[in-house]
């Protein structure tokens, strides 16, 4: 009985103990994230990165990378490696997110445009082919016109794939005879003949 007395007791003690802790550091003042503090200058309570900070997840990493814009404004060369594994993933990205409106071969006659949508503008106009790889980069974070941003869909290293695709695409559909390397254009023409 007294064991039992003694369990009980120590029970009721440990709750009360448990009841006392409440929300009282969860209702404490303190800044939230964006939120308006008179006690800095600029009045906000988020302070900036101190210079040379350095992401955990990606370590230093260009701005360029992300933003797809340098000191002159959009970029013409890939922030990456361009390799065939690269415009692969690009091609199977584009094939997922962008042949639905801007069709496989990038004539802006894809699906849902046969289906009665407005037509995205064809990645083969002269504006769009005189565009940097930069300008992709950024219509696809930001969205352009009626197409929304796909930043939260589609990821940074993808964004660039696909970026790095459609300018490949663009040359593909607007390559001629001279285009072709000279060594592969005999090889072409040796095959041709062999199966003649």
């Amino acid at each position: 009985m007294l064991r039992t007395s003694r369990t009980l007791l120590l029970a009721l003690a440990g709750l009360l103990l448990l009841s006392a802790c409440g929300r009282n550091m969860y209702d404490q003042p303190k800044a939230e994230t964006y939120e308006a503090s008179p006690f800095f200058a600029d009045g906000a309570s988020s302070r900036p990165l101190p210079e040379g900070t350095i992401s955990r997840d990606r370590g230093g990493v260009d701005p360029v990378y992300f933003t797809g814009l340098d000191a002159t404004g959009m970029v013409s060369e890939l922030p990456v490696e361009l390799t065939t594994e690269l415009l692969l993933r690009g091609q199977e990205r584009y094939d997922i997110y962008c042949s639905a409106c801007h069709n496989y071969n990038g004539d802006g006659g894809g699906m849902i445009v046969q289906k009665g949508f407005p037509q995205p503008a064809s990645f083969h106009d002269q504006r769009l082919l005189d565009s940097p790889v930069g300008y992709f980069y950024n219509a696809i974070t930001n969205g352009f016109g009626r197409m929304y941003s796909y930043a939260s869909r589609i990821p940074v290293e993808d964004r660039w794939a696909i970026a790095g695709y459609v300018k490949a695409l663009q040359l593909s559909q607007n390559a001629t005879l001279d285009d072709v390397p000279a060594e592969v254009l005999e090889s072409l023409r040796a095959a041709q003949g062999e199966v003649q």
